[in-house]
């Protein structure tokens, strides 16, 4: 796992940019997985300057989501499909037919998860999917004793991820659904890249957990370390718990020519 501290939330939305930039440039009609909430905006500010500026092409790549609500009415805005369409797709210039999110509304829920697993499937497979953390140490929606061979399913959401994503409903926690679908931890790692995002000191005890704790299903975020190429880019904030940050700044500084993302 590769740990990087930067100095703040910005350097860290550039550095997650250049990194997804890069398996693009490699790899024009990459699939990408998307990750909503406040973490990875940065990132895709990030993006969308470099796609305004014509140094990056997002048109023939694909996306998947993360997750989404259950049972928000069609059209919310707080929907992740809204929320993906105004602040990934658009943006990013990318074609909104090759862009999916789970089937929230879907009738019959399990069968979206098993469609939305095989489209995955089809598509390829993830080739870098961005992730945030929660103070909990969840990943997509997979709360704490989630399963780690988990697939894309129904979840209920634990009453600490409804208290921080009651922002996003005006405040109102009774607004804020009480279940989900998300890609399960076993979906997440099929990915070929991953990088987690955290910025600030309320992520820095799930950060530390994840990349210096046991591996463990009460810290979903731990699986991370199974994964042969994870990055974890953090601002100083979040990196404030980790034991072991004088020696992530030390690799970062000394690696070679040819492990350096620009």
């Amino acid at each position: 796992m590769e740990i990087v501290i930067l100095p703040d939330a910005q350097a860290v939305g550039r550095a997650a940019a250049a990194r997804i930039a890069a398996v693009v440039r490699a790899k024009p009609d990459a699939v990408l997985g998307l990750s909503t909430g406040s973490s990875p905006l940065g990132a895709y500010a990030a993006l969308r300057e470099r796609v305004d500026s014509g140094a990056l092409d997002l048109s023939r790549a694909s996306g998947f989501a993360l997750d989404e609500y259950v049972g928000l009415p069609a059209g919310s805005e707080q929907s992740y499909a809204a929320t993906i369409a105004a602040e990934v797709t658009g943006p990013l210039r990318m074609d909104p037919a090759r862009v999916r999110v789970p089937d929230g509304g879907a009738h019959d829920l399990e069968a979206a998860c098993a469609d939305y697993e095989r489209a995955i499937r089809d598509a390829g497979g993830v080739d870098v999917q961005l992730l945030g953390i929660g103070a909990n140490g969840h990943i997509g929606f997979n709360e704490p004793t989630s399963s780690i061979a988990s697939r894309t399913r129904i979840k209920t959401l634990s009453e600490r991820t409804r208290e921080d994503n009651a922002r996003f409903f005006d405040g109102d926690l009774e607004a804020v659904p009480l279940h989900c679908i998300t890609q399960g931890l076993g979906t997440i790692l099929e990915a070929r890249r991953l990088v987690l995002v955290a910025q600030g000191e309320a992520k820095a005890a799930a950060v530390a957990a994840a990349v210096e704790g046991p591996l463990t299903a009460m810290v979903p975020g731990s699986v991370l370390q199974l994964h042969p190429a994870a990055t974890v880019l953090v601002d100083e904030a979040a990196a404030a718990d980790l034991r072991l940050a004088d020696y992530y700044r030390w690799t970062v500084a000394n690696q070679p020519s040819w492990q350096r993302v620009d």
